[in-house]
């Protein structure tokens, strides 16, 4: 017993770390950090404004038509951007479609309807579609192999990317072979 109080004796004596009083200092660090978070933010902004202003020269997205025939299929899920065809790291921003959303993907025999709530909605005629894949990356999202449905399409002159996930991760499949089976019967009457 005696220890312990000779012990806790010899802790109460020792020194203690002196209280931080130097607020200001303090202050202007967070405040130093925040104009640099600020700065950092306006940067990025500037960067993405700059690249919509580059691929202003791509027309503006077609619209569905009022009546576009039977949807043969219909998917729910996330839409993820849309890049360059083959360049899987150079978004489009331009548009729109660097706005990731929630999607509504509607396949009719004239072509593809893409719903974005809270974006711009946005068709791809079926003579446009031209091709359609499982992959695993598109800008900014990366992932597990065939996790992406990617659908090529023309607008412009320009091959586009599209990279949707469905909510069911099962339907990519069915979407792929059906978006390709469209675009070979669509080619071979367009012979």
């Amino acid at each position: 017993m005696t220890f312990s109080i000779e012990l806790a004796a010899e802790l109460a004596a020792e020194p203690k770390s002196a209280e931080v009083t130097d607020w200001a200092a303090r202050l202007g660090w967070v405040a130093g950090l925040l104009l640099f978070i600020a700065l950092v933010y306006w940067l990025m902004r500037q960067g993405w404004k700059w690249r919509g202003s580059l691929q202003s020269s791509l027309p503006d997205l077609p619209a569905a038509p009022d009546a576009p025939g039977a949807a043969a299929l219909a998917m729910t899920g996330r839409y993820h951007g849309s890049t360059t065809a083959g360049q899987w790291l150079d978004r489009i921003v331009a548009h729109g479609l660097g706005t990731r959303s929630r999607v509504e993907l509607t396949l009719h025999e004239t072509g593809l309807a893409v719903v974005r709530p809270g974006a711009s909605d946005f068709f791809v005629p079926a003579g446009r579609l031209r091709g359609a894949r499982l992959d695993k990356g598109i800008a900014g999202k990366v992932l597990a192999e065939g996790g992406l449905l990617i659908v090529t399409w023309e607008h412009g002159g320009t091959l586009i990317d599209s990279g949707f996930r469905s909510d069911r991760a099962a339907e990519h499949t069915t979407w792929a072979d059906a978006l390709n089976t469209m675009i070979t019967t669509t080619e071979g009457a367009a012979r």
